[in-house]
């Protein structure tokens, strides 16, 4: 089966680059989508916009969207389901589905309203490429409410739960950094501990396997190396603790009295003493000096985040400082719904009661700043706590940058320049 890969070369903000290249699961998400498809697919081609689809092509297809975050559960549930239509079939979503409805939908463009159920950007064609109507097919993506904490009356306009929709069969178009945090975390590494919460339950072998594992071991169930699963070449105190499933790459230290719990760490993370990781992603190359925290954070590679610093439902992009003491807000004091931008630069209501905000690519933020919830930093800037600029209320552009009005002892430079066609521009920035 060839692999059709429809290029979408919209840029997402803040990091001034299309979906394809930001790091999902630690991993670019263009090589993620290789790296699931490749047991299904033999050849791959890629469609820049505007391209036709060739006529010669006669073998049966998956065509997809490259700003697709999406799963090997789904793929497999997709695949059975068209191929048992044997006719052209399109992934399609209805509209109360909770995930689509919650997660998926809010702030996104690349949904196609079709009637009462909207399409989605992945295909099959069993004969190869044809006008035909495409089949919509619905996949059960076995969905479970995870509630996380308790909001009480004074946080928030109603009480009750932080609960997510997490999908074990994922699948989510990236089209602002939101997106981003809801395939990391979401239904990334929420979905992954809801699938092993499921193959426990439904598969008294595993269960037992990973009983034995743990006696073997001397170790608790969670910290057993079936559920934690560590690289070549790796440093870690014996006073951490490291609960799974988490994931630990290649020569990594990891400090005494850090703990860990749900998470994904690349190659050649130091994580120093006391630092607290839970349910994050840390790309490759980053550090985090003593008593850092992560929760529900995705870090890209080479960043930094430096000692007594917390940051909560966050996007950092690679290559990117951030100073100590720097505290990104995830609540709305005044108990109003939290917004986020759209690709077009527009407001629109997120549904999260908290959120976090996001960071672009090759920045450096100073000690001491305290960012409200869901402003953005766009790449390439240099932002200093000062005197009359502590508090970031509004998002920061790189003609913000205090690079601008600082002479500095090193050269700034445009590693991510914001495209030219960026939709709405000067609408965008005004606002």
């Amino acid at each position: 089966m060839l692999r059709v890969v429809l290029h979408e070369p919209r840029p997402i903000w803040p990091f001034n680059e299309p979906a394809r290249d930001l790091r999902l699961q630690n991993q670019p998400l263009w090589a993620l989508q290789n790296e699931i498809l490749r047991a299904y697919t033999t050849g791959e081609l890629v469609l820049p916009p505007g391209q036709p689809w060739p006529s010669d092509l006669h073998e049966p297809i998956l065509a997809y969207r490259d700003n697709v975050f999406f799963n090997a559960p789904f793929v497999e549930a997709f695949l059975a389901q068209a191929r048992a239509k044997n006719r052209p079939a399109r992934v399609a979503f209805h509209e109360d589905n909770p995930a689509f409805q919650q997660h998926m939908r809010p702030l996104s463009v690349s949904y196609e309203r079709y009637g009462d159920f909207f399409w989605g950007d992945m295909w099959y064609y069993p004969r190869g490429y044809t006008d035909e109507p495409p089949e919509p097919i619905f996949v059960d993506m076995k969905i479970q409410e995870v509630g996380y904490y308790h909001i009480p009356t004074y946080m928030a306009r109603e009480s009750g739960d932080l609960v997510f929709q997490v999908p074990q069969r994922s699948f989510v178009a990236i089209d602002t950094w939101v997106h981003v945090y809801v395939a990391d975390i979401i239904f990334g590494l929420f979905s992954r501990g809801v699938r092993f919460e499921a193959r426990v339950n439904e598969d008294p072998w595993f269960k037992i396997k990973i009983l034995f594992r743990s006696l073997w071991e001397g170790r608790q169930i969670l910290q057993s190396s079936d559920l934690v699963v560590v690289g070549r070449n790796c440093n870690i105190d014996p006073t951490a603790i490291i609960h799974g499933p988490t994931i630990i790459g290649d020569n990594v230290t990891i400090g005494a009295g850090a703990v860990i719990d749900n998470c994904i760490i690349g190659d050649n993370v130091n994580i120093g003493q006391g630092c607290q990781l839970l349910l994050s992603v840390v790309g490759d190359g980053a550090f985090l000096p003593f008593r850092a925290s992560l929760f529900m954070t995705t870090l890209m590679d080479n960043s930094m985040v430096a000692q007594n610093t917390c940051l909560q439902m966050c996007v950092i992009g690679r290559n990117t400082f951030i100073g100590a003491g720097t505290t990104f807000t995830d609540f709305n004091l005044l108990s109003q719904p939290i917004k986020a931008r759209r690709p077009d630069g527009t407001l629109e209501q997120t549904p999260f009661p908290v959120l976090g905000g996001a960071v672009g690519h090759n920045c450096r933020l100073g000690s001491g700043l305290i960012i409200y919830p869901a402003r953005t930093i766009e790449s390439d800037v240099v932002l200093a706590a000062t005197e009359d600029r502590r508090v970031i209320t509004k998002d920061i552009f790189y003609e913000d940058s205090d690079h601008h009005r600082f002479n500095l002892d090193f050269v700034v430079e445009r590693a991510y320049p914001r495209p030219p066609e960026y939709p709405n521009y000067p609408y965008f920035r005004n606002k």
